[in-house]
């Protein structure tokens, strides 16, 4: 019965994980709830250690606690499988459920070596279990092109631990609270020195942001922009005489009467191929902001049925040709086919299933005063690819665009979860993120994180918003740029390593 309530505990706890990044109902992180989720994989692993139960049992509750939360952070990936992509429910159902298992697996070792080799003091372990978890959630952010949706640090985009985002990232928050939730969950009221060396660590790890804020660099201008939803179904996306007709006439509607500097349409808003269009459609587009004071940019697939990229185009007066930023970062099975992988994707109905990727570090986007360096989907995702374009202050973005169509997933809890996944680039580059979506979250984000302007999701409309363009770089931005996130696995393979010297001294 004991073992059961443990195991159950475990689960639960990786379901609120789940949910500390965007609350179902509300869509706000709950920092405390992720605190309190960590706590309970410490505590119990703790457990399990004192009950020598070993390190296999330790790994396996580790992977329930790990495939509760990530299966519960991104189920949503049911819908694009079956309900527009086809696939039966009982197949995309498995195959959520595998996917979560899989990375899971990360976790379940880190639990495993914790059990097995972690140190028993409250302070020394903390360290351990922090580190451990962090080299889980960076190898579940790089292995096999990665897939890092829902780390846990961006339940802290708000709360006292958002400070530290200019500083380490979404990684280095996630350390942290692992760290401040082990110090408590691993503590020993017995042993005062430990709890009172815990104390300390848990005030520095909260109080730190509060006293050591960076430069937020220096406003480089206001751009007034245009965003637009046009909310087109993602069923009726790439349907002749529908959804395409559709998007053709709205999009190029507003492109046509839109009065912001800057307009700007989501991912592939325009659903097919240059040659595909109507005669003259692009080049209209062209031609209205060949001259004048504004600017657009306008997402589309380029290229042939042998090879396309997913693009958006800039066009500008003056500008001989238009700007073009190709999606450097693609999803594996939605936009590439994992080798070994073609019969799943044969399953399913997916259009536009195979692109190329683009460079990393492409070119900003130069308009009145403003470096506007693009992202699309999840590729905002990625801060340290993002990073690459902060390797020189001088040319450094000023403002951060995502375009995205999320469409895919639904009135689901993945447009609350990723308008966090944005809100977090904004503070750790101190930059303001805009978002251009098809169904949301279509947003104005600040330099400091905060949502200023938003539509209302899953309606047609014109977000039309001042947006403050930024200067500086943040000491996150410094190191991540010329250095990618090898500190962050440096620091926690030193700690592993340094506590599995001393253990093996020591037996």
């Amino acid at each position: 019965m004991r073992a059961a309530l443990l195991a159950l505990a475990f689960l639960l706890a990786g379901l609120a994980q789940a949910a500390s990044i965007a609350m179902p109902g509300s869509g706000r992180p709950l920092w405390l709830l992720q605190l309190v989720s960590l706590g309970v994989l410490a505590f119990g692993l703790r457990r399990l250690r004192d009950e020598n139960a070993g390190w296999r049992r330790a790994g396996l509750h580790a992977w329930l606690f790990s495939t509760a939360w990530l299966s519960g952070t991104f189920w949503w990936l049911f819908i694009s499988m079956h309900t527009y992509g086809g696939l039966a429910a009982p197949l995309a159902a498995i195959a959520v459920l595998a996917l979560a298992a899989a990375l899971g697996l990360y976790y379940a070792l880190a639990g495993a070596w914790f059990v097995r080799r972690g140190p028993r003091g409250t302070v020394t372990g903390a360290l351990v279990f922090a580190a451990l978890w962090t080299l889980a959630e960076l190898v579940r952010g790089s292995w096999f092109t990665g897939f890092p949706w829902g780390a846990g640090g961006y339940a802290h985009v708000e709360g006292p631990l958002s400070g530290w985002a200019p500083w380490i990232g979404v990684y280095g928050i996630g350390a942290v609270a692992a760290l401040a939730a082990a110090l408590v969950a691993l503590a020993r009221p017995a042993a005062r020195a430990e709890l009172a060396g815990a104390a300390l660590l848990v005030a520095v790890a909260f109080g730190f942001p509060l006293v050591a804020q960076p430069s937020r660099g220096e406003a480089a201008g206001t751009l007034q922009v245009a965003l637009l939803q046009g909310n087109i179904a993602q069923d009726e996306k790439f349907v002749p005489n529908g959804g395409i007709e559709n998007a053709l006439r709205w999009y190029g509607e507003q492109l046509r009467d839109a009065r912001a500097s800057l307009v700007v349409t989501p991912e592939t808003a325009i659903p097919l191929l240059p040659q595909q269009l109507p005669a003259g459609y692009l080049e209209a587009i062209q031609a209205r902001y060949a001259s004048g004071s504004q600017a657009a940019v306008v997402g589309l697939p380029l290229g042939d049925r042998q090879g396309y990229t997913n693009t958006v185009l800039g066009f500008r007066p003056g500008a001989t040709s238009a700007y073009a930023y190709s999606k450097h970062h693609l999803v594996p099975f939605g936009e590439f086919i994992p080798f070994g992988f073609r019969w799943f994707i044969d399953m399913m109905s997916i259009p536009l299933g195979d692109f190329r990727s683009g460079g990393l570090a492409q070119p900003a986007l130069a308009w009145q005063g403003q470096r506007i360096a693009p992202n699309i989907c999840y590729e905002d995702l990625f801060g340290d690819e993002i990073g690459a374009n902060f390797r020189d202050a001088a040319t450094a973005p000023t403002i951060l665009l995502n375009v995205s169509n999320i469409a895919w997933f639904g009135d689901s809890i993945a447009i609350d979860q990723h308008l966090a996944i944005s809100r977090m680039r904004a503070l750790e580059f101190a930059r303001p993120m805009v978002r251009a979506t098809n169904t949301g979250a279509t947003v104005v984000i600040d330099a400091e994180g905060h949502v200023t302007h938003a539509l209302p999701r899953l309606t047609r409309g014109v977000l039309e918003a001042p947006v403050e363009g930024r200067t500086g770089l943040t000491p996150y931005a410094r190191w991540v740029a010329h250095l990618g996130l090898w500190p962050l696995w440096g620091l926690a393979c030193a700690i592993v390593a340094v506590a599995f010297v001393r253990r093996r001294r020591a037996a």
